[in-house]
Parts: C-alpha cells; sequence; structure tokens
C-alpha cells in the first residue's frame, strides 16, 4: 500500500494513526462530487507514458506537486471510504489488496516530490514540504484508525490461517494487522484523539528540523578569505570553494561546504590548525542556535518528549521500547548491550590510536591536546608515515566514471549477470543524473536505474536510495530505482577524483539499489527495501566489499591519465591502511548511537531537556565523552533521528554490518564471485522484500545465525584465523 511512503515522507519513524470520530466523517463512497479531481494537463494526473512509469521531468515543475498532493489524498481517501463502508463480509480481496491498490495518484507524485525535496530543494519544494507535512500525518491517521477499517483488517488476521493463501498473503495480512495495533487502531476515542494531536505535531517538527539542518548547513558553511588559509587542500577543492562564494556573491573569498557528519573531510588535509578549528565549528554547532544561526533545541527536546508520550499512550516504556519491537533486535537494552559490549576493545584500540598521535604530533613540535578538529589532520599524516600513503596519488586511481562503471557496474555483472546500459532518452531530473536501463543476464529488462552522485546546492548532505516505481506484480510495476551521494564534482573539464572511502559508499549505495531492482514480490507493501531498519542496511553493506575483490579491483582501479593499473605495493599498503583509524570511526559511530537510545529511553511525563546537557550526561554515562572523539552526529544535526526515520536505531548500520560482514565472508568461502552463493544472496534476500520476517530470510540465506566475529575482522579489531 502507498500509505507506506508517506511515513518516510513526513520523516516520522514510527507508523501514523488517526482521527477518533471516524464515523461522524463517513461519506457515500460514490459521493463523486467530494472527490478532488486532478487537471489531466497535470503529469501527475496518470502514470507516465514513459517506459516503466518512469516521472517525465521534462513535463514536472513545481507548481504542479500541490494539486496532486491534494487530488490525490482525496482519492484515497475515497477508495479508503469505499473499502471500509463495503457491505459484503470482509475478505483478503475486498479488503487487503483493495488497500494495497489505493492511493495510485498520491503514492506517484509523492515519491517524486519527497526525491526532489531530498536531493533537488529550494525554496518553492520547502515551503510546500512543510505545508504538507501535518495533512499527510492527518491523511494516514485518518486510515489507521478507522475503527470500521480496523474490524475489517482483525477479522481477516484472527482467520489468517484458514484463507487458504500463499505465505507471502498470509504476511501481509500480519503485516496490516500490526500497522493498525502499532497506529492505536485498538485504543480508546479519547486516546486516539491524544494520538493524533502528538502525530501532527511530530510530524511539524520533524520536517522544521531537516528544513533547519538544510539551511544552517548553507548558512554556516566556514567562509575564508585567502587562499592561503586552505593550505593543504587540492587545487580542484581550492577552486570550487571559490566558485561557491562567487555564487554568494563573496568576490574574491573562499567557502567550504559541511556535509551531513560532524567530522567534515576537508579537517584531514588543512595544515592551518586555526582553519581546522573554524571548519569542525562550524559543522559541530549547527542546530544549537550559535552566533545568531538557527535554533534546533527546541525541536529535539519536544521531540522526545512527545514521542516517549505516544509510546505511554500505546503500552511501552519508552519510545526505543516501542520503536525496536518490530526491528531484529527486539528491544532497546539489547542494542545497548551489543554496543556497550564493543567498548572496551574499541576504547583500547582508540587509546593505541591516540598514542600514535601523539608521537606524530611531538615530533612536528606541537604541545597542544588533541582536539577534534585534530585528530583527523594527525591521523592523516600517521597514515602517510605508517603506511607510506599519500591520498592524493591514491585518488588517481580512482576516477569516477571508471569506478561507476568498471567497478559498481562491473560487479553487479560478475556476481549477478546484470548489466547497465545508458538511457539518454529518459530525461533526468537534473543535469549531472544519468539514468541507465538494467538487464538481467537472461537479457530481460528488470528495470531503471538513476545515478545522482555529485554534491550541490539543495541536495542534503549523505548517501541514500530510493524509488520512483517499486516492483509489484500486484500492480505489473517493475522497479525505477535511484542512487544519491554527495561527491564533490572536478570543475568543469577535469576529471573527479575520488576517495577509497566514496568508492565504497558507491557499491554501498548499489547494494541498496539491487535490493529494490531485483525485488520480486506480488505486493507493493512487501517490496525491495520494505524491511526492518537494522536489516535495511545490510543487503548495502554486504556489497562495499567487493571494491577489494581483486579481480573487481583490477578492472577499475587504474590511473585516470595513463591507464596504467594501481601498482601493488600502493594497493597494499591502501588494504593494510583500512584497519587504521577503526578506533575513532568505530568510537564516534557508537557514541552516537547511544546517544540516540537515550533521547528515546525517556519516559512519559519527563520535562523538556536541556539539550546539550543532555547530550553530555548521556555520553559520560557510558564513558564515550571523549574530548577528541565527538559523536559521529551531534544532536543538532542528528537527521537520522530526529527527521529521517531512525529514532531509537541508528544502532541498525552496527547490527547490519555484522550480518554483511558474516554474509560476505559466507559467500568468499563458497567460491567468491565465481561461486553461485552471490546467486543465493539474490534469490533468499534481496529478492524475497519483505515478504517473510528479517531472521528468517537470513536464515534461508545462511542456515545459520550470524558469526559476530567477522564484524570484528571487517573492522580490523580481530585478525582474522
Amino acid at each position: 500500500m502507498r500509505l507506506t511512503l508517506i511515513a518516510a515522507a513526513v520523516g516520522m519513524a514510527v507508523t501514523l494513526s488517526a482521527c477518533s470520530d471516524y464515523e461522524s466523517q463517513v461519506v457515500d463512497p460514490n459521493a463523486q462530487d467530494q472527490v478532488i479531481q486532478l487537471s489531466a494537463d497535470n503529469p501527475f494526473f496518470a502514470p507516465s507514458s514513459l517506459q516503466y512509469e518512469a516521472p517525465d521531468f521534462n513535463a514536472i515543475r513545481d507548481e504542479h506537486y500541490g494539486p496532486a498532493f491534494e487530488a490525490g489524498m482525496s482519492q484515497q481517501a475515497a477508495e479508503v471510504r469505499a473499502i471500509a463502508n463495503n457491505p459484503e463480509a470482509p475478505s483478503f480481496d475486498n479488503t487487503i489488496v483493495a488497500m494495497e491498490r489505493s492511493g495510485e495518484l498520491l503514492g506517484r507524485v509523492q515519491s517524486v516530490f519527497f526525491a526532489m525535496a531530498s536531493s533537488t530543494s529550494n525554496e518553492a519544494i520547502r515551503e510546500l514540504q512543510a505545508d504538507l507535512a501535518p495533512k499527510l500525518t492527518s491523511h494516514r491517521d485518518d486510515i489507521y484508525l478507522n475503527k470500521r477499517l480496523f474490524d475489517r483488517v482483525n477479522t481477516i488476521y484472527q482467520n489468517r490461517d484458514g484463507l487458504n493463501r500463499d505465505p507471502e498473503s498470509k504476511r501481509l495480512v500480519e503485516v496490516y494487522h500490526e500497522r493498525f495495533i502499532r497506529a492505536g487502531a485498538n485504543l480508546t476515542d479519547e486516546q486516539m484523539a491524544q494520538i493524533r494531536a502528538l502525530n501532527e505535531e511530530e510530524s511539524a517538527l520533524t520536517t522544521e528540523f531537516q528544513r533547519n539542518v538544510l539551511q544552517d548547513s548553507q548558512d554556516r558553511a566556514p567562509v575564508f578569505s585567502s587562499a592561503e588559509e586552505l593550505d593543504g587542500l587540492d587545487s580542484a577543492t581550492i577552486r570550487n570553494a571559490a566558485r561557491r562564494a562567487e555564487e554568494r556573491g563573496l568576490t574574491g573569498q573562499y567557502v567550504l561546504s559541511l556535509v551531513n557528519t560532524t567530522r567534515q573531510p576537508a579537517l584531514a588535509q588543512l595544515t592551518n590548525r586555526e582553519s581546522r578549528r573554524k571548519v569542525w565549528e562550524a559543522s559541530a554547532y549547527r542546530g544549537l542556535g550559535r552566533d545568531g544561526g538557527i535554533d534546533n533545541r527546541p525541536i529535539i527536546a519536544r521531540l522526545a518528549q512527545l514521542r516517549a508520550e505516544r509510546a505511554a499512550i500505546l503500552g511501552y516504556d519508552s519510545f526505543g521500547h516501542y520503536a525496536l519491537e518490530t526491528q531484529m533486535i527486539g528491544t532497546p537494552e539489547r542494542a545497548r548491550d551489543m554496543l556497550v559490549d564493543m567498548l572496551p576493545a574499541v576504547k583500547d584500540q582508540v587509546e593505541r590510536e591516540a598514542s600514535r598521535l601523539r608521537e606524530k604530533m611531538a615530533s612536528m613540535g606541537a604541545d597542544h591536546e588533541i582536539m577534534p578538529w585534530d585528530w583527523e589532520f594527525y591521523a592523516a599524516l600517521v597514515r602517510a608515515a605508517d603506511f607510506d600513503l599519500d591520498q592524493s596519488e591514491v585518488n588517481q586511481y580512482f576516477e569516477y566514471n571508471r569506478v561507476l562503471h568498471d567497478a559498481v557496474f562491473y560487479a553487479m555483472e560478475r556476481l549477478y549477470g546484470t548489466t547497465f546500459q545508458a538511457r539518454d532518452d529518459i530525461p533526468p531530473y537534473h543535469p549531472d543524473v544519468e539514468v541507465y536501463e538494467v538487464f538481467d543476464k537472461d537479457g530481460s529488462s528488470l528495470g531503471l536505474f538513476y545515478a545522482d552522485y555529485f554534491a550541490r546546492e539543495g541536495k542534503r548532505g549523505g548517501a541514500w536510495m530510493g524509488a520512483f516505481v517499486s516492483q509489484s506484480h500486484l500492480e505489473s510495476t517493475r522497479p525505477v530505482v535511484y542512487n544519491v551521494m554527495n561527491i564533490p564534482k572536478a570543475p568543469d573539464g577535469e576529471p573527479t577524483l575520488i576517495s577509497w572511502g566514496n568508492v565504497t559508499t558507491m557499491l554501498h549505495e548499489m547494494g541498496h539499489g539491487v535490493h529494490g531492482l531485483f525485488s520480486d514480490v506480488r505486493y507493493p507493501s512487501l517490496a525491495g527495501t520494505a524491511v526492518p531498519r537494522d536489516f535495511v542496511e545490510s543487503p548495502s553493506t554486504f556489497h562495499e566489499d567487493f571494491a577489494k575483490d581483486p579481480q573487481i579491483l583490477a578492472n577499475y582501479a587504474k590511473h585516470y591519465q595513463t591507464g596504467e593499473p594501481i601498482p601493488a605495493a600502493l594497493l597494499e599498503r591502501v588494504m593494510a591502511a583500512m584497519s587504521f583509524n577503526q578506533g575513532f570511526d568505530t568510537l564516534e559511530y557508537i557514541a552516537a548511537s547511544l546517544l540516540d537510545l537515550e533521547w528515546h529511553g525517556l519516559s512519559a511525563g519527563t520535562e523538556l531537556q536541556d539539550v546539550e546537557a543532555f547530550e553530555a550526561a548521556a555520553l559520560e554515562k557510558y564513558g564515550v565523552d571523549l574530548t577528541a572523539v565527538p559523536p559521529r552526529y551531534k544532536s543538532g544535526i542528528f537527521s537520522h533521528i530526529f527527521s529521517g526515520g531512525y529514532a531509537s536505531a541508528y544502532y541498525a548500520y552496527m547490527w547490519s554490518d555484522m550480518l554483511a560482514a558474516d554474509a560476505f565472508a559466507h559467500v568468499m568461502a563458497h567460491g567468491g564471485i565465481d561461486g553461485e552463493m552471490a546467486q543465493h544472496y539474490r534469490d533468499t534476500i534481496l529478492s524475497r522484500g519483505g515478504t517473510k520476517e528479517a531472521m528468517e530470510l537470513y536464515l534461508d540465506f545462511r542456515g545459520q545465525e550470524p558469526d559476530t566475529r567477522h564484524l570484528l575482522i571487517r573492522r580490523g579489531l580481530l585478525q582474522e584465523e
């Protein structure tokens, strides 16, 4: 059902709920004059005529979104009323399948709009997004707290074993029933009204948080008056900084863009310590109201409070208990234990790394303590010294186009037999975006893939995957998916050379991509990446490690000018350096994950928190309050949990990492890219979506629960036997 898109669209981490007095709002489903109709000249009026219903971005304009949303919500509301008021006895077809088919127009517009809101945002889109958030929340609430509709779903659920349906259909019934229960469909009218009010407030706050982070990241982008202050950055980066300043009317100055995380790439290169401090503080203090900037603190405090209140109404001790009930890990206690159990080994590794950094600092005459703006700079110097590694030299072997075609696409061909062919006739949504048709090993067409990898104004930080169209045999649709990243693009006429980290991230996002492209299910609600948060990152992380497969490496790691393969000695140093700084990387992640669990471990009735004091206390509680190693995301910019759907589930990356490391080791132990185990992974996991419980899917592939040793080996914290 397209309702699954609405929660993500308004930044909600949970299933939303609905109006308590629905009965008074019931109207004749045949009263068509009460349904808003969309003008036929709106490009969302009907499915796109392009292949696989790919959006026609040549026709879509900002002014088309609002009317399409209004008509889409109105039409789906009428469809749902008809289902709820159907005089026939509830059946799988007239209730569950009917809900799956509802909301065609709404699904069509929101899949495009929210992709654009993240990747090509502008003021008009941001204003509409803020206006839509409460409306979409109310729309979903009007469905999932509809008592009459829930009674029909519940009747089917109670008799699900006698439906004589296939396992996927039975699973769909269970998914719908769970949505209604978790929304609060079995609560009293008074409780439903409370839930609805909290949902509407949350949708507004999460949207405001997201807008604030994007705006403050632009506003606080550090400005430098001279190129000398940027010493250490490569010439292309400095020219880009000058171009960004020019675009802002700051002729003769330089602007460095900020990425999502607290840590910034420039910190590893800037030789001027004051410049590093300036960059780090600009990043870390976003959303905290510093120097007149945007203040997310009231939003954060209230979001934590209202989520605790809603969880209590639904019968849970905390929002974390509510949110993780449906995840693989089950409870916040288990998530916390997993993270805390790793801390001793991780902190020991951090101290070893810090000692090595202090040695380097002393050799250079530095007599100051390691501050967060120092770590990456000296770590880069230690990496260069200990592994004889010059990052700029390494990057010359990772030219963007070669990585895309000869690493990412080639890996998918070797693993699964799929090929990618450019489709210049299908319009992209931005000139930097490329469109490809994806073909299976038998030559049949699977779907379309949009590659959007370069940073630009209006794009939120980070990397992600999404779908314009999801695969479904019920609706005879094939997947149209996209990958988005924020790779700095070289000036015109120059090659874009990327880091090893960006190479692995491109494969990571393609892992999400093939999770959508290989989907082979009947129902849209179970398609592609419709799996728990702590499982969805497993297929993506699984694909990262193929970047270092010898056969794949030999195909893409070539000098951008000469075409010569990366020298064996240099490659060996790159691989050896991969385990360096893993203590820092892991601790900053664990700190952010524990901070997330603390924010969502509050009980109902807790007063509004002082955000900075709460964060400091949370980090101190677990002994992760190291000055030099701040959490990967500080609260003011922690979009994953305050607007991105990972509330209480940021730990999921570590859990998924554990599953991915085990899966990769299993594939490599059974023939690697030349064996049949990769196809088995596709058949049991990538193609099955959410048709089974996540652990069932993993057991179908692996035959046993994951071995946690492989995670420690992957992170360089344990030697391989």
